[in-house]
């Protein structure tokens, strides 16, 4: 199995004094939290917080703000800014129609990953960033060779490099939840999707009997 961060430790090896453009696709503030602190040390990034799947519309609001309050509170080697896209939520009902069903972590999931990171690669492509990547690997109910290979792929679509990253190892995960408790930031117990939070839903129902 390709050891996702491995490659990056080398990538950022071979930098030296350069400091490339990422825009850095994320999903909350608390994924990207430890995400943005290891980054900002190479690369001058941009946090593109593009979500249709988040469910309802204040969820998405209620994490765009958090977002942009950590990077504004969040002491960063070099300047980190965020873009907060429209949401339409009607952009991922139309991807994943037909696979309401199925549960989390299979083929609904991965057509989200394609749709938000295809839309990071094409804006990347069109602003004359030199890279592109996503903080969804560093869940761990997330999964980073699925990423990595979409990244790939999109590289090859569109005129920009994707950043082989996978966030979950030297304990990323764990800085995130430090991070988290240290700024306070909100945490939700759900991916963003209407489907993700009905299974929590469900997982806490279980719990409670």
């Amino acid at each position: 199995m390709e050891n996702y961060q491995k490659q990056l430790d080398r990538l950022v090896a071979e930098l030296g004094d350069k400091t490339p453009s990422l825009l850095l696709h994320s999903c909350c503030a608390p994924c990207s939290s430890y995400c943005i602190e290891y980054l900002s040390q190479y690369f001058a990034v941009t946090i593109l917080y593009y979500n249709p799947n988040i469910a309802p519309e204040e969820e998405f609001f209620k994490r765009a703000a958090e977002q942009q309050r950590l990077v504004a509170e969040m002491p960063l080697k070099n300047p980190v800014s965020v873009i907060v896209d429209e949401y339409d939520a009607d952009e991922f009902y139309s991807a994943v129609k037909g696979m309401e069903k199925l549960p989390e972590g299979g083929e609904r999931c991965f057509v989200c990953y394609r749709l938000r990171l295809e839309r990071a690669a094409r804006y990347a492509a069109e602003h004359g960033f030199d890279y592109f990547c996503s903080t969804l690997s560093i869940s761990p109910l997330k999964n980073a060779a699925k990423l990595n290979e979409i990244g790939q792929e999109l590289s090859e679509i569109y005129p920009v490099q994707h950043l082989p990253s996978d966030f979950k190892k030297k304990n990323g995960y764990k800085r995130s939840i430090e991070l988290s408790h240290e700024y306070g930031l909100y945490r939700q117990n759900y991916c963003g999707c209407v489907f993700s939070k009905r299974e929590a839903a469900e997982r806490e129902a279980c719990r409670a009997e």
